[in-house]
């Protein structure tokens, strides 16, 4: 594997999912992620509990590959950051065991800086020091 520093990955990382420009965003999606790439998020638990009571085994939410990463990265943030609302901002620093960094991230109201959510990010990283698997839980 690549030499990497943990700490700048996941500071790309959450600078991608604040990322105003559609073009920048899309090319740090491709920096940031191996082409197969997955990223595999873990909903809230009142969403979970919904989906398993609608007969469903889990409700595990899935983008994979480049095009579907940059799409769920652009709709967070179009619903979160673009209004003004949020911002995304690394709430623990990376820790880094081999291929895999986990690291705790937050979401905070720009007006008041009051932290709105967050969770725990595990990202198990390819040959070249790009993810090839982003499991994300959410608070």
């Amino acid at each position: 594997m690549s030499a990497i520093d943990a700490q700048d990955l996941i500071e790309r990382y959450i600078g991608v999912w604040n990322e105003p420009d559609a073009e920048i965003r899309r090319k740090c999606v491709h920096e940031l992620w191996a082409e197969d790439g997955v990223h595999l998020l873990r909903p809230p638990q009142e969403m979970h509990d919904r989906a398993v009571s609608l007969g469903f085994g889990t409700a595990v939410l899935e983008a994979r590959g480049h095009d579907e990463l940059h799409a769920r990265v652009t709709r967070a943030y179009e619903e979160f950051v673009a209004p003004g609302t949020y911002v995304f901002r690394i709430q623990e620093p990376a820790r880094r065991l081999n291929d895999v960094i986990t690291f705790r991230w937050e979401s905070f109201r720009t007006g008041d800086g009051q932290v709105t959510g967050g969770g725990l990010e595990f990202l198990v990283l390819d040959e070249e020091g790009r993810i090839k698997a982003d499991y994300q839980f959410v608070d």
